[in-house]
């Protein structure tokens, strides 16, 4: 590859893994420069008014993390949100040109396939029953429900000395 560079990077149209959603729905798409503060500003000031219901926030390879912080904001400024979580693929072509033209070599195209992921948050119930789906405040039920199992497994002493020691 080091007779070639690139020239241009497409990305191809990937329908949305969600069906039925509002056709005023506000769809942030974070990118990898994105930033959290701009998107967090607008997305907050879009969802605090009534009429919106839903918001849903997407992004695609260096993007994941910085969507799951978008939603994770969200989830903790605007409680009572529902949640559900879709993971896919999106197809990249990259477009490879020789550099130097005249040495007979002919451009390149390189599909990837890159990891997306898609949440949709929403004011109202959602369906429990789509995998992916996480009810509000069940980030705080999975930390509670270890806790509590990890204390009845144990006697009154090991607890005490759990609590003591460093």
């Amino acid at each position: 590859m080091e007779n070639y560079q690139k020239s241009k990077t497409v990305e191809k149209p990937s329908p949305l893994p969600f069906t039925n959603l509002p056709p005023d729905i506000i769809e942030m798409k974070v990118k990898d420069g994105s930033k959290i503060r701009n998107l967090m500003g607008y997305a907050i000031g879009k969802m605090e008014s009534d009429a919106m219901r839903q918001v849903l926030f997407s992004g695609a390879g260096k993007a994941i993390s910085k969507t799951i912080t978008c939603v994770e904001i969200m989830k903790r400024r605007m409680k009572h949100l529902h949640q559900i979580t879709k993971v896919f693929f999106k197809l990249i072509e990259e477009i490879w040109e020789p550099i130097v033209p005249e040495a007979g070599l002919d451009p390149l195209t390189v599909k990837r396939n890159i990891p997306a992921i898609c949440v949709l948050l929403s004011k109202d119930p959602l369906d429990t029953q789509e995998p992916g789906y996480q009810a509000p405040g069940s980030f705080d039920a999975f930390w509670l429900e270890t806790l509590k199992s990890e204390s009845q497994g144990q006697s009154p002493e090991a607890r005490k000395a759990r609590q003591f020691s460093p």
